[in-house]
């Protein structure tokens, strides 16, 4: 039985053990499906689902009656939110095999994102046939029966998950959410404040309380204070920006909500409700065409958005661009006829350009709601019941006109998956990923907040004499591969397949088909390669750089395969000390290999920091922290503005109790771009 819980995604038997020789991508005749399946797990395990998506075409292409291949393809599409497709994929592995109990569970949260919550809570139902106890089965049938407004349900749904499991989080931030959807507040802030007791990191709940605070209390002070620690921990949500510049104009801090918008503008430039604030604020200001220019954007991006036409009206009129204004007014009024505000001020549009008769009817016209909305309010009389809706129709349109946006921030408990056993800290109480090791790719992420140049004196050799097929690079953050890039590397594999056929085979050609193995998320044929280009040039130092982390690529792996075994077993073991021993034994044997290819690296080029980097990330993993801050002292050494090692070595400080001194290096690895310093520093400061 597959088990697969709501924060992980379990992929089994990850490791490839026999010599893969890739024939052409959709060639399928004669391929090893238990080989494939197991890269594909492997490229689904490092997030790579496309790649993992083509490698399970091939399966499917070549046993089209196995189960696996197209659930673990719907997890992949389910990733890349591929909803309808993942929902399919997950039919077809039930029609071959309906006791994957996990296929119940992607499919549901497909259909529940695809809004056929019924389905969706049908699929749930099933699942918990077979397990009765499941957190994320339970969970998510009660968010689906709160949206269906089956309140009754939902309640008891989140008792019995809250009775099973008692400190988790997110089922007491799910009943609150149930509560304030049935008006209870007050208990819902009860909820919200018992997550916060288990976990201060919960971002979400700081979101929901300041909603509390801010739209039933109207303390706009205490919801901004909850604002600040949700911006703290997700600090690249524009969305959250735009609120908390909503609670500070109401507490009369202008100069704080343009700081707030200015930054979620920066931050999502294509924010339409962080332009429009951002407009009324600077009309405010009188800042006319700054604000002209925001509402000009939104109307852009909107146009049908009329409280955006209408301020931009008032201030062409201002700025004395008479026609543009008419222009603007004309669409508002087409669609809001009887709105007094806006005929009277096109009428003295008008008259500016000298339409006097234009300007009169606008004038008489406005007089004449005007008049009528003055006796109602005066005498109370609401016999005409048009003119009274009139009225009533004009006050809302002119508050909603000249009133600040809030956004709904997106704090919905909504099932997904999270990997949390890639890139962990060996200390799993901690929960507070290091900087990761860098390694050798063809790919790099853009970060405009840190310098992407990690310069190897060894790689800008190696890219000058273009003898590889495309530019190498050193990073340390993974990239997902496009489509086509997965094609050009298979068909670079079987060009070196060919190349390295012949009796002249060279090193750099099993070194450039190591590089394509790992891009393709098969390390164990890496190594291989990287073995016989080594073997070959003994001085070649990339090639033991790249064996290094091709080993620690391996390891994960292996780690996962282990984890998963544990996970998809039903019944409940006691600790096994003797296994837990093997398996850190294990850890630190591949990790010494690591550190001996390393020390080769440096051997070779002394001044290569990051493999001194990497070094103390394998004495980390070994938890031998003295060793690992060693080794980033020496990086720094040559490398004083080295962010990662700042951030790395200060979480080793921590770990040691020296808080002084990783508070020093938190703040300074912030400083130089490394933005999770930041969280890190906020949770030593509770």
């Amino acid at each position: 039985m597959v088990y697969i819980d709501i924060i992980k995604i379990f992929v089994s038997r990850a490791i490839v053990y026999t010599l893969f020789a890739l024939t052409p991508l959709f060639v399928h005749s004669q391929i090893n499906t238990e080989q494939v399946m197991n890269i594909g797990r492997n490229a689904l395990y490092f997030e790579d689902y496309l790649l993992s998506i083509q490698y399970f075409n091939q399966v499917v292409k070549s046993k089209p009656y196995l189960a696996e291949p197209y659930f673990y393809r719907a997890i992949a599409k389910l990733e890349l939110e591929d909803y309808k497709g993942a929902e399919e994929d997950c039919s077809l592995a039930i029609e071959r095999n309906p006791f994957i109990v996990d296929a119940y569970q992607v499919r549901g949260i497909a259909r529940q994102t695809l809004k056929d919550t019924k389905g969706a809570i049908a699929d749930y139902e099933i699942g918990l046939k077979y397990l009765p106890e499941h957190k994320a089965f339970l969970m998510n049938k009660a968010v689906c029966e709160e949206s269906l407004k089956e309140y009754d349900k939902a309640e008891k749904s989140y008792d019995k998950l809250l009775k099973l499991y008692p400190k988790f989080d997110n089922a007491y931030l799910g009943r609150a959410q149930l509560k304030m959807a049935k008006g209870d507040t007050v208990n819902a802030e009860t909820d919200i404040n018992k997550c916060l007791e288990l976990t201060k990191s919960n971002s979400n709940a700081y979101v929901m309380r300041a909603e509390i605070n801010m739209k039933f209390k109207k303390d706009f002070k205490a919801a901004l204070t909850d604002m600040d620690e949700a911006i703290k921990l997700e600090p690249n949500y524009a969305g959250y920006f735009i609120n908390r510049a909503y609670m500070k104009y109401n507490l009369d801090d202008y100069f704080g909500a343009m700081a707030d918008f200015n930054y979620a503008v920066s931050i999502d430039p294509t924010n339409v409700t962080a332009h429009f604030n951002r407009g009324l604020i600077l009309t405010e200001v009188s800042e006319n065409n700054k604000a002209i220019e925001d509402f000009s954007y939104v109307l852009r991006s909107e146009p049908d958005n009329f409280m955006a036409r209408y301020n931009r009206a008032l201030l062409y009129y201002k700025i004395g661009q008479y026609k543009n204004a008419i222009s603007d007014f004309d669409i508002v009024l087409a669609k809001y006829p009887d709105f007094e505000a806006g005929l009277y001020a096109r009428s003295e549009c008008k008259r500016k350009i000298g339409d006097m008769a234009g300007g009169e009817r606008d004038y008489n016209r406005s007089r004449e709601l005007y008049k009528k909305k003055k006796k109602i309010t005066e005498t109370g009389n609401a016999d005409d019941e048009e003119a009274t809706e009139q009225v009533e129709s004009t006050s809302a349109v002119m508050n909603k006109f000249n009133t600040l946006l809030t956004v709904e921030t997106d704090n919905e408990i909504k099932p997904k998956y999270e990997n949390r056993t890639r890139g962990r800290i060996q200390d799993n109480n901690v929960k507070i990923d290091p900087e990761q090791m860098f390694f050798l790719s063809y790919y790099m992420k853009d970060d405009k907040l840190r310098n992407n140049t990690n310069y190897i004196k060894e790689i800008t050799d190696l890219n000058t004499s273009r003898l590889l097929p495309f530019t190498l690079v050193l990073t340390n953050a993974p990239t997902r591969l496009y489509e086509d890039q997965i094609k050009k590397h298979f068909n670079s594999i079987e060009y070196y397949n060919g190349v390295l056929s012949t009796s002249n085979a060279r090193s750099i050609d099993y070194f450039a088909r190591a590089m394509d193995f790992m891009m393709v998320r098969n390390p164990e044929q890496a190594i291989a390669d990287f073995n016989k280009a080594i073997e070959s040039s003994p001085e070649f130092a990339l090639s033991y750089l790249g064996r290094s982390y091709a080993k620690y690529m391996q390891l994960q792996l292996e780690q996962q395969s282990g984890n998963e075994a544990e996970s998809n077993s039903t019944t409940i073991k006691k600790p096994n000390t003797g296994e837990s021993i093997l398996k850190e034994k294990k850890t630190n044997h591949v990790m010494g290999e690591i550190i001996d290819d390393l020390n080769k690296v440096i051997s070779l080029s002394p001044r290569n920091v990051y493999a001194m980097f990497n070094k103390g990330n394998a004495y980390l993993i070994m938890q031998n922290y003295t060793a690992a801050i060693s080794c980033y002292d020496e990086a720094l050494e040559i490398k004083p503005d080295f962010g990662e090692a700042y951030y790395n070595r200060g979480l080793m400080y921590l770990r040691l109790g020296n808080k002084e001194k990783g508070v020093a290096d938190l703040s300074k690895a912030g400083e130089l771009g490394i933005l999770p310093s930041y969280n890190v520093l906020k949770r030593m400061t509770r």
